[in-house]
Order: C-alpha cells, then sequence, then structure tokens
C-alpha cells in the first residue's frame, strides 16, 4: 500500500474515535449513567493518569521490543477486548476500573499513529499536513455523526459509536503497513535509553514544556464542552455541528500547514498558539453565549493546530528516527495526557462553581507557555542544539 495512504488510513480511523472518546465521554457518564459533574471528572481524570503513566512507560517499552506496526495491531487489540466490559458493567466503581483499564491501551495508538508518522517524513518524506487532515475529518464525521445519533437514540449512542469506532481501527490494521515500520527495533532506538538521552536536551524540555501548557489548557473544552452548550441550551444535533467548526478549520489548516509554515521558524509558531490560546479561553469566560462559543471555535487552528504542528515539525527537525517513539511518548504523557488530567480534576470542580471559570484557569494555565518561548526563542530556533 502507498505509505500516504496508509498513514491517512490509519489517521482517519483514531481520530473517528477520538471524535467521539475525547468531547462526549464525560456527556455519557453524567447524561446516560447519571453520574455528577465532579464524579464524572474522577473517572476522566484517572484515565488521564493513567493514560500519561502509559504512554510514558509502555508506549517506549513496547516499542523497544516490538516493530511500530505490531504496536500499533496490539493496543488496537488490548482497547477493543477491555472496551467491551463498558456493554456489560455501569456501577461508579465498575467505569472507574473500566476506563482507567481502558487508558492504559487506548491513548497509545495516538503516539504510535505519530512516531509513524514522523519516521515516514524522515524515510519517505511523507507529507505530514495531507495525512493528518484526514485525522481531522475522521474527527469530524464522528462529532457529526455523535450530534445526530444523541438527537435520535440519546447518550447511549455514544457508546456504541465507539465500539463501532474500535472495530474500524482493527480493520484498518490488516492493511501492510510501510516496509519502514516492520523493521524490529534495536534496543537503544527507544525506552529508557532514548528517554535518558532526550531529558538531557535542554532545547527539548523546552518545547516540550510549551507544548504541556498550550495542549493542557484544553482540558475544559475537551471535557466540558459538550455539557457548556447544553447548559446553552443547545440540542444535540446542534452541538455536534458548533464543535465541528473547530476541527473543519483544523482540517483546513493541516492541509495547507507544510506550505503555510514552511519559513516560520518553530518560537514563532508556539507564540501564535499561546496568543490564539489565551485569547480563546477568555472570549469563552467574558462571554458565555453561543454565538461567542461559536467564533471562539475557528482559534482551534491555533490554539490546538499550531502548537501540535510546531512540537511535530521540532521533533522532525531535532531528532533522529531511534528517538522519535521515546518523544512521542513524552508528549502524549504529558502535553496530551497528564496536564490534561490536572486540569480535568481542576475544571470540574471550577466548572460546578461557574462554568465560566473553568475556560478562565485554562487562559491562566496557558500563558506561561508565551514567556517560556520568549525567554528561549533563540534556542528553539538553534538547529542541532
Amino acid at each position: 500500500m502507498d505509505n500516504q495512504k496508509w498513514l491517512s488510513q490509519n489517521f482517519f480511523a483514531f481520530f473517528f474515535t477520538w471524535g467521539v472518546f475525547l468531547p462526549y465521554w464525560t456527556g455519557w457518564l453524567t447524561n446516560d449513567k447519571g453520574l455528577s459533574v465532579v464524579d464524572a471528572s474522577v473517572i476522566m481524570g484517572a484515565g488521564m493518569v493513567a493514560r500519561a503513566v502509559s504512554t510514558l512507560v509502555l508506549f517506549p517499552l513496547a516499542t523497544r521490543y516490538l516493530p511500530l506496526s505490531n504496536v500499533l495491531r496490539w493496543f488496537v487489540a488490548l482497547s477493543l477486548a477491555s472496551f467491551i466490559f463498558y456493554l456489560f458493567f455501569d456501577t461508579y466503581t465498575a467505569l472507574f476500573v473500566i476506563t482507567v483499564v481502558f487508558n492504559l491501551f487506548y491513548p497509545n495508538l495516538l503516539p504510535a499513529t505519530e512516531s509513524g508518522a514522523s519516521i515516514l517524513m524522515q524515510a519517505e518524506r511523507v507529507n505530514y499536513g495531507h495525512s493528518r487532515s484526514f485525522g481531522s475529518l475522521g474527527y469530524t464525521i464522528a462529532l457529526l455523526l455523535v450530534g445526530g445519533a444523541v438527537a435520535v437514540w440519546q447518550e447511549e449512542a455514544i457508546l456504541w459509536l465507539m465500539f463501532g469506532g474500535l472495530i474500524l481501527m482493527a480493520a484498518v490494521q490488516f492493511q501492510r503497513a510501510p516496509a519502514v515500520l516492520l523493521t524490529s527495533p534495536s534496543l537503544e532506538r527507544s525506552g529508557n535509553y532514548a528517554l535518558a538521552e532526550l531529558i538531557r536536551r535542554p532545547v527539548f524540555l523546552i518545547a516540550l514544556s510549551a507544548a504541556v501548557l498550550l495542549q493542557g489548557a484544553h482540558a475544559s473544552y475537551y471535557n466540558y464542552g459538550f455539557i457548556y452548550l447544553q447548559d446553552l441550551g443547545v440540542s444535540g444535533i446542534y452541538i455536534g455541528v458548533i464543535l465541528n467548526i473547530a476541527v473543519l478549520i483544523e482540517i483546513l489548516f493541516f492541509a495547507k500547514a507544510d506550505s503555510l509554515f514552511a519559513k516560520w521558524s518553530i518560537s514563532s509558531m508556539f507564540l501564535l498558539a499561546g496568543i490564539g490560546s489565551i485569547v480563546r479561553w477568555l472570549m469563552i469566560f467574558l462571554f458565555p453565549s453561543v454565538w461567542v462559543f461559536i467564533l471562539s471555535q475557528t482559534l482551534h487552528a491555533v490554539s490546538f493546530g499550531v502548537a501540535h504542528f510546531a512540537f511535530i515539525r521540532f521533533i522532525f527537525r531535532e531528532l533522529p528516527a531511534r528517538h522519535i517513539p521515546a518523544a512521542q511518548g513524552l508528549y502524549a504523557a504529558f502535553a496530551m495526557s497528564l496536564s490534561i488530567a490536572l486540569l480535568t480534576f481542576l475544571g470540574g470542580y471550577l466548572y460546578e462553581w461557574s462554568p465560566g471559570l473553568a475556560f478562565l484557569g485554562m487562559a491562566v494555565f496557558s500563558s506561561p507557555a508565551v514567556l517560556i518561548v520568549l525567554c528561549f526563542r533563540s534556542q528553539l530556533d538553534a538547529r542541532g542544539d
């Protein structure tokens, strides 16, 4: 199979499930299972802590001994196997345990796919933005399907769409992977060896810190955006449309990102993302209206997309292929998991107090990223640090 097509299919399949799990799972727990926002936040936060530990330890360990193609297949199989328990249990304790176990496997598919993308960028010169836009397409289709399905079958539909998405991911793994991803790793390609080298690189820690602050600041949006729009009186089908605005903008961004930011420095991209993040969350806090929320959705390509693209561009430029899985594992663990987990706990309590405060907290959290980038701009933009 064409390498570009393989990567596009994997991005599409994963982000279809991500488009169900990320924005809707808290809503499923509160509306279908009857949990309070705080209880659902505890479950989701615990799952994200498990995700952080797993992507930091389990993913690099797996890539140390298995070809990346096999890592993808094993994590898909384990994700599907653990998710099945959601179909049979609905007590708080059971949901807590299932969510933690599921998050030990499922989120590893993100750094695995991104690692494959980075390696294919280096070895085969694939266009990252082109394939990543298919991930955004999968995400937007999931949002629309969930919105329509919830309007007809209530929140139980979220469970079955997620189940169907995992089956789709398993089917995609039957496709033959690119040859470069079938290669058995050397023991020093990743794992503890690569992690030790990475944390000794100051510029990597600077880039990772900026990414952690910017991506973590999406916690309230991911976990409470669905509930927030419900509280504003928006029906389920329209919520899907509103949430899709961000993803449609994201699709356009990733489709053009390689050419649009070809001459941008890493620091300039991080600065743009930081300013966009602060403005986005302050808008929602200051003006609690559906129309302002819709307008803020156009900034998703900046707060998320530019920050993500900057970090991917950084590791593509700075790191050898043997260190990429470890770098992706650290990014997934801290930027896409642990920071979001901690802010999910905080955001849940802030949301119970006042919904707008959950978004003000995100603006405050992302602000130091701008200061970090301004202080270390020369290091971020110096090649071969």
